[in-house]
């Protein structure tokens, strides 16, 4: 199989080391960032250089850029890709991407909609590996007509490079869930680091202060386009979690124990329900 990779960041650059793993693939692929394609043929993760020439090669795609580079590079490729072959976007973002692309009627290819559930605070090439999916899941959001068989063999390429589970969902139910379980740990994350205090954490500060100032060093650039493009989601979590907040502060300066233990069995209970 020839899989074809546009954009070796993180994301594309671990889904190269692990397709180049498998001797059976070809690694094609391409940056904008000509050291980032050197540093992945120097390593071995790619084979060639992925173009319009060779994009008709790929019977797998994955689109690893930013949201709207991602919707401008498959409209602007779509008559080159391979008949028959599936076009994969790994996104954040869901409905912004596939309103963008829009359905498979009419085209000789199959898009899918996805997002890989992986990753670190880290970006770029230098910190690509082939194991960052072991054991995690991928999002596919299909078009509603996309043939069974399609998405049998996407499922089949998601689960052989590492991932546990494939998950499919809309885009929209897709967007409004990672509101929660992605954007607004990055946005707490982010604005919890503002504090004065965050400057004299070292001596003071474990597990707990680790964990939740991880994300704060965030990739700029695109976590703006990704809170923008699911900005209603994101606000109605964002503005959820101040409301709650905003009941602890009032039962600790009012003293109010009864209350707050109240507050702090509530949260207890959702996590275990959540698991």
């Amino acid at each position: 199989m020839t899989v074809g990779i546009v954009g070796l960041g993180l994301i594309g650059g671990s889904f190269a080391r692990a397709f180049s793993e498998m001797t059976e693939h070809t690694v094609l692929a391409c940056d904008i960032d000509e050291s980032a394609f050197l540093a992945a043929k120097m390593v071995g993760a790619v084979d060639g250089v992925l173009d319009d020439d060779t994009l008709g090669e790929c019977d797998l795609t994955l689109i690893s850029l930013y949201p709207e580079a991602a919707v401008n590079w498959i409209t602007e490729h779509e008559k080159l890709f391979k008949k028959g072959s599936i076009a994969v976007d790994c996104c954040g973002v869901k409905k912004f991407v596939c309103d963008g692309v829009g359905g498979n009627s009419g085209r000789d290819f199959s898009f899918i909609g996805g997002h890989p559930m992986a990753g670190t605070q880290q970006w770029g090439f230098a910190h690509s590996r082939a194991s960052l999916f072991k054991g995690g899941s991928m999002i596919l959001t299909p078009d509603p007509a996309t043939d069974i068989r399609v998405l049998e063999r996407a499922k089949a390429f998601f689960l052989e490079v590492g991932f546990s589970d494939v998950v499919f969902t809309t885009p929209e139910d897709h967007d409004a869930r990672i509101a929660f379980t992605s954007q607004l740990p990055h946005v707490i994350s982010n604005a919890y680091v503002k504090s004065p205090r965050a400057v004299e954490h070292s001596g003071f500060s474990a597990g707990s202060y680790r964990d939740l100032s991880r994300v704060s060093k965030l990739n700029v650039k695109m976590w703006t386009e990704l809170f923008l493009e699911n900005a209603d989601n994101l606000a109605d979590e964002i503005d959820l979690l101040a409301d709650n907040l905003k009941q602890y502060s009032e039962a600790i300066r009012k003293g109010d124990g009864e209350a707050l233990a109240a507050l702090l069995e509530d949260g207890r209970e959702s996590k275990i329900n959540a698991k």
